[in-house]
């Protein structure tokens, strides 16, 4: 097993409600490691509707708030020697998904290594959900 202590996960709640930062940061770094990931770094944010519809507008053209977006920045491509890896920014958003954030943000978090919509997300999905 890959030790999850190698993926650093910076966290910040802009939501203005109550999240296990501690969980969310767990269930990041088993999704991650369970992934390949052996070292890397994260950002995870929890935020209100307004900065949720906000990016989801200006990143993808849809002008309404969201669960989850994602941001990947190397994915899981080989880097340079001695590069750290980025994998990206992770936005989930409570006020959407109520206390079921753990599905949204794992779905965010495949889209950072490199998965798409489809039938193969769905099954890395289902592995996390236990």
């Amino acid at each position: 097993m890959i030790p999850t202590s190698m993926i650093a996960v910076e966290v910040v709640n802009r939501s203005g409600r109550d999240v296990d930062e501690a969980a969310a940061v767990e269930l990041a770094q088993s999704v991650l490691a369970g992934e390949g990931v052996g070292a890397g770094e994260v950002g995870l944010a929890f935020v209100g509707p307004d900065e949720s519809r906000a990016l989801k507008r200006e990143h993808l053209g849809i002008d309404e708030a969201t669960d989850a977006l994602a941001f990947p920045i190397d994915g899981l491509g080989a880097l340079p020697d001695g590069m750290p890896r980025q994998l990206g920014d992770v936005v989930v958003c409570p006020d959407v998904v109520g206390d079921e954030w753990r599905a949204p943000l794992v779905h965010a978090l495949l889209h950072l290594v490199g998965y798409d919509h489809g039938p193969e997300m769905e099954a890395r999905e289902a592995v996390y959900s236990r």
